[in-house]
């Protein structure tokens, strides 16, 4: 058992199902008391029902305020999992706006406004956790995809924000950023998440795992495919070395489309 989690009062996002639903069951069987969010309010309540959670539907953008009541007055830790994808295309043949507005109000804006929210709380009384679920896209790229690479580097970079601006007053903040991730998402990326992802897709509860381990190490960065290191320190240190391999997976890709 995780005793920094014990007895928590935590909201996780996107809960209905994927990895929001592993982190529920993962923090409820840690002694966490859970509010479980997502849109489609069944798929809230029946996660809720089977770990003995709160169900809180509804946009992740605006239930903070109904969250913190459902946990007596105090929300510990806040899982900004809720994200969105879509199908992996090429951008602005027509351009298309509503992909990047959505990506944009969901994989970041609704971060932004949660710790917003939050973050008054959690400074008065030297505590508080933020989970990002990011993704190796945040760090890296991902093919195709431009409104959710885009998006998702966002993500990162908000999540670092916070972390080097409020640690030393008491917020720790953890960013997961798994490649694939056998959930629904994994299959809105189609061809392209089929030749990149498909092949080392990992199941939630290894992404929650992951976070575990991290909490326990106070890490900041979560890495459940640690190789994702690797492709990282590449891509710094040559940039125009790291673009011409993925310029050679993009051409494999629209080979196969």
């Amino acid at each position: 058992m995780v005793e920094a989690v014990q007895g928590a009062g935590v909201v996780v996002t996107g809960a209905g199902g994927g990895i929001g639903a592993a982190l529920a069951r993962r923090f409820a069987a840690e002694g966490a008391r859970v509010v479980v969010n997502d849109l489609d309010a069944d798929r809230a309540e029946a996660v809720a029902e089977e770990i003995g959670g709160i169900a809180v539907p509804g946009d992740a953008s605006g239930i903070v305020a109904e969250a913190r009541a459902a946990l007596g007055g105090t929300v510990d830790v806040y899982c900004a999992n809720a994200g969105v994808a879509f199908e992996a295309g090429e951008p602005g043949r027509p351009l298309d706006e509503q992909p990047w507005a959505l990506s944009w109000d969901v994989n970041v804006m609704a971060h932004v406004r949660a710790a917003h929210e939050l973050l008054p709380d959690w400074l008065e009384r030297g505590s508080g956790r933020f989970v990002s679920t990011v993704s190796a896209a945040g760090l890296l790229t991902m093919i195709g995809a431009a409104p959710y690479a885009v998006t998702k580097h966002g993500a990162y970079a908000f999540a670092e924000w916070l972390s080097l601006t409020y640690r030393h007053r008491g917020l720790k903040v953890h960013a997961i950023c798994p490649q694939g991730v056998r959930t629904d998402m994994l299959a809105a990326t189609g061809s392209a998440g089929d030749l990149v992802l498909q092949p080392t897709a990992i199941t939630p509860e290894e992404v929650a795992e992951a976070l575990f381990k991290g909490i326990e190490e106070d890490r900041f960065l979560i890495l459940p495919h640690p190789e994702v290191a690797g492709y990282q320190q590449a891509r710094a240190a040559d940039p125009d070395r790291w673009l011409t391999n993925m310029n050679h997976i993009q051409q494999k890709w629209e080979t196969t489309r």
